[in-house]
């Protein structure tokens, strides 16, 4: 059975009355249902959360990000405050907030502004530190503790800028120096001079620049200054030219030829220190020359030929005159330029350029020749005799024995003795005292003095060549151990 609609609702009018609920489950049984209007839209599900929710979202991904990019909030690095800003615009803050601060010397005096001292942080540095110790996404760093820096300035810049200012806080300071005062070099003692300390001027300036303070009155603190030529560096270049002046000349190897004296050695240095206290010696090649011209008289010089005795296997057995080489000086064009180059080394000793000339040493082969048929001694030099006397040799008893032989020993005076009864006889007994001039040859047989007799050309010894005192002290001091005796008939 279908329900039939009345026409009131067929009209569109309606009451307040609920639907009735048999009818309605009537209408849905039915299998083919009669739409009188269109079914009412499905209400659509509310999704206010996603309008609320993206923009959240959004500010909470950027309040993340900017947290590893920012300083923590509350943070002041030298009294520039840095909290919520990345490490680049703090870097720009310190150094704005530097170049901005001034300082006033003295009350109502002259205002110097950092920039002018050419005061210089590491702002980059510290902005990188206040980040990395204190990002903003670490809370316990909010609010922290501020953090100190230090305060450079550029000494040049600020001496020049404090100079223009504060005229009358600096005194010049005196360097050292260095005169010859007629015998040697001596020192002027350095003088300091007065400036204003830049360590004292920096301090302020630092307290100032943590303090937030973009003025601050300061008051300058004054300070020694020492010299760049200090008298310690003075002295010690005053010892250096001094203990020049005490060898200064123009040697021969070790031979100081031509000495300099102290004057003029002084008069051609200067002593004098640069822009950094430095001392130097400089020397006057052109006052060096006229010296250099004098010296060939001085340095030239002839050979002194040399004499020496030998024996037949050519030793020499005395040098009779010393032989000494001659010299002639070389080329001086390049001395007085080249002696001023070493002058200012330190060293006043110049070795001249020179030619030796050789000695020539004659050689004097000496030979004490004894003719026993003849009783004479001849002394010959080179094969020639140069001198020949009557001698007494051993008697024939006890003969002087023929034979090549070298002068061994020398004595002034002996006594010469012989025990009594050899074969018999009192031939030699004797003791003879105060016998001059000796020369052993061959064992106990010599060339002596004889003062007992005058009989020489005939033999008279014991087997020694005797001759007179003169005559034994002649080749006594002729003849050198070593020299050849030759004894024949």
């Amino acid at each position: 059975m279908t329900d039939i609609a009345t026409k009131s609702e067929a009209d569109g009018s309606s009451d307040d009355s609920p639907r009735d609920a048999q009818a309605t489950t009537a209408v849905l049984d039915t299998a083919a249902p009669l739409e009188w209007a269109p079914a009412e839209p499905r209400a659509k599900k509310k999704r206010l959360w996603l309008w609320i929710g993206v923009p959240v979202a959004v500010v909470t991904a950027g309040a993340v990000a900017a947290s590893l990019v920012l300083i923590a909030p509350g943070t002041a690095v030298a009294g520039v405050p840095v909290g919520l800003l990345t490490a680049g615009a703090a870097t720009d803050a310190i150094d704005q907030r530097l170049a901005e601060t001034t300082l006033v010397i003295g009350e109502g005096g002259p205002t110097i502004s950092a920039a002018d001292l050419g005061a210089t942080i590491d702002a980059d540095k510290l902005a990188e530190s206040a980040f990395s110790e204190r990002p903003m996404w670490n809370l316990a760093q909010w609010n922290g503790e501020p953090l100190d820096t230090t305060v450079a300035i550029d000494p040049i810049k600020a001496e020049a800028v404090l100079r223009a200012a504060l005229p009358d806080a600096y005194v010049e300071p005196l360097g050292a120096t260095v005169a010859f005062d007629g015998a040697s070099f001596v020192v002027t003692p350095a003088v300091d001079g007065t400036g204003v300390d830049l360590d004292a001027l920096t301090a302020s300036l630092h307290d100032a620049f943590i303090a937030g303070q973009t003025s601050a009155t300061v008051e300058v603190t004054e300070t020694d200054v020492p010299a760049a030529a200090t008298t310690a560096a003075a002295q010690t270049t005053a010892d250096s030219a001094n203990a020049m002046l005490a060898n200064a000349g123009f040697y021969v190897g070790d031979e100081r030829t031509v000495p300099v004296d102290a004057a003029t050695a002084a008069s051609w240095l200067t002593i004098a220190a640069d822009d950094e206290g430095a001392f130097a010696i400089t020397a006057d090649a052109a006052k060096i020359q006229p010296v250099v011209d004098t010296l060939a008289p001085l340095v030239n010089q002839a050979p002194a030929n040399g004499t020496v005795i030998t024996n037949s296997d050519g030793a020499v057995l005395r040098t009779t005159v010393a032989g000494q080489d001659g010299r002639t000086l070389g080329d001086t064009s390049n001395v007085a330029q080249d002696f001023a180059t070493q002058l200012e080394t330190g060293n006043a000793a110049y070795a001249l350029p020179v030619e030796v000339v050789p000695t020539v040493t004659t050689t004097l082969q000496r030979l004490l020749e004894v003719d026993l048929g003849e009783q004479r001694v001849y002394l010959k030099e080179n094969g020639n005799v140069v001198d020949s006397w009557a001698i007494s040799s051993g008697e024939s008893r006890s003969p002087t024995v023929p034979g090549r032989y070298r002068v061994n020993s020398h004595y002034d005076v002996q006594t010469m003795s012989s025990g009594a009864g050899k074969n018999g006889t009192g031939y030699w007994d004797y003791e003879v005292p105060n016998i001059q001039w000796i020369m052993y040859f061959n064992g106990s047989q010599a060339f002596h003095g004889v003062y007992w007799h005058n009989n020489f050309g005939t033999p008279m010894s014991h087997g020694c060549v005797g001759m007179p005192n003169s005559r034994a002290k002649q080749i006594y001091d002729w003849s050198p151990n070593g020299t050849d005796v030759y004894i024949h008939s």
